[in-house]
């Protein structure tokens, strides 16, 4: 990048922490993962931050290990549409991302639900788009089972696609206020869908909401959810964190989107990572390794074996070498937890070589192959990192995610955010309303005057 060259902007959204062994919720500073008031200091500090938007993850079903419930984890949270639509009374421009999943959800009640939100929120909405292939999961459900793999993104491209419909159904002459003749609305046309998922005839309940179509995000990794992402998602969240791989998965998602008519600016590429601060980078070192600890106990370590070897290993020692007979195959020995490859005796193989090349414990394996994207460093060093794989296009920008609920975000927003601002890299006040205009997304349809007669209402 040339120095004559403006410098993009880095894209920061806050993950809520949860859901997954990074949470330490067992160390003292660590408060409520319920009450609304850890919500709304972390959306607060956000906000506060200048960033893009918050993001909730969400689980359908609480994870069994060996039998049990995998008490490991935090796991459950309030409903996400209801967090999201009370956080939207305590901010201002924050953008408000949801996890909702188009398997076991219908699109007319989606569209609804996500049209809502970004009205009540003054165009502030994100759908994380997610499926579930799992009968696991299947069985919370009346029709049960699952989807097959590339099933369940073409539930979710049609999902999408009837959303979109319903979201666009309204014309520009659609409302009318007329008092005196007690008219406020005509020319609401139906919207007929009929697919091998749904067949659908309704006409919308809403009109345009402020951003015209809530923002979409998408994680699906494999080839059917890269194709999935590049042609209908308006920023993907990915795990690939290192600078080499983001470079190659960045490069990978822009070329993809030329097929389907988009453009490179029409899709932003945000990597998961987590971040660790010190006064001095050995401080942070110090730091990053007592919580990596914290986050993965000899229990953890153990459990996250038996995920692969798919056997009890309760027996093994956490801080001993990992065990000398191969994985049985059963891949139900965790159930609601993606699994870490199709084959698990080539983890197995690739894990005891690392293990032996680096005189890895069992427990240090695992923190090991089980670590996000890191920045570890002082303030500056941190933002320094950050802003050179946006620079280099390794990403659009970052999802954080604090080990701590819910103060994990403030020193970031204190210590780091000035520094990127003071890089030229970061903004120093929002500029819009809407998530897409932090985005630096285009509107997709500009219906100004139906949008408007909504609001005079």
């Amino acid at each position: 990048m040339s120095s004559a060259e403006p410098r993009k902007t880095v894209h920061l959204a806050a993950h809520f922490p949860g859901v997954n062994n990074t949470t330490v919720w067992s160390d003292p500073a660590s408060k409520s993962q319920i009450d609304f008031e850890s919500f709304v200091h972390l959306a607060r500090t956000a906000e506060r931050g200048l960033f893009d938007f918050f993001f909730l993850a969400e689980g359908l079903r609480l994870r069994e290990h060996l039998g049990r419930i995998h008490d490991l984890d935090v796991v459950g949270r309030p409903d996400t549409f209801a967090v999201l639509n009370a956080l939207a009374g305590v901010t201002e421009k924050l953008g408000l991302a949801g996890t909702i999943n188009s398997t076991y959800n219908e699109p007319f009640e989606l569209a609804k639900q996500f049209a809502s939100l970004d009205h009540l929120s003054g165009g502030r909405a994100a759908w994380n788009v997610v499926t579930s292939s799992d009968a696991f999961t299947g069985e919370n459900f009346r029709r049960g089972g699952y989807l097959e793999h590339a099933d369940r993104y073409r539930r979710a491209a049609e999902t999408i696609e009837v959303a979109r419909a319903l979201w666009d159904s309204w014309p520009a002459d659609a409302l009318v206020i007329d008092r005196d003749a007690g008219v406020f609305a005509r020319n609401i046309p139906e919207t007929r869908h009929r697919g091998a998922q749904f067949d659908i005839a309704a006409r919308f309940v809403l009109p345009p909401s402020p951003q015209g179509h809530p923002v979409l995000l998408q994680a699906g990794d494999s080839d059917d959810g890269r194709e999935f992402g590049a042609a209908t998602a308006d920023a993907i969240f990915t795990g690939h964190g290192t600078l080499e791989a983001g470079r190659t998965f960045y490069a990978d998602m822009k070329g993809r989107l030329a097929k389907y008519g988009r453009g490179p600016d029409e899709l932003k590429i945000l990597p998961a990572a987590t971040f660790v601060l010190g006064d001095t980078a050995t401080e942070a070192e110090d730091r990053a390794r007592h919580i990596r600890y914290q986050q993965v106990g000899p229990q953890t370590a153990i459990a996250f074996l038996e995920q692969v070897w798919g056997r009890d290993l309760s027996g093994y020692d956490p801080d001993g070498p990992l065990p000398d007979v191969d994985p049985s195959g059963d891949v139900n020995i965790t159930r609601g937890r993606v699994r870490h490859a199709k084959d698990p005796r080539a983890v197995a193989e690739a894990w005891r070589a690392k293990a032996e090349a680096e005189k890895l414990s069992i427990r240090e394996l695992i923190i090991e192959v089980t670590a996000r994207q890191q920045f570890v460093g002082t303030p500056a060093e941190v933002a320094e990192r950050i802003d050179e794989y946006v620079q280099t296009d390794a990403a659009d920008g970052f999802i954080l995610v604090p080990h701590l609920t819910p103060g994990g975000l403030d020193e970031f927003v204190d210590r780091v955010v000035p520094e990127l601002q003071e890089r030229g890299s970061f903004r120093t006040e929002y500029t819009g309303d809407t998530l897409r205009d932090h985005l630096g997304l285009r509107h997709p349809r500009h219906r100004t005057s139906v949008h408007e007669g909504a609001r005079a209402l």
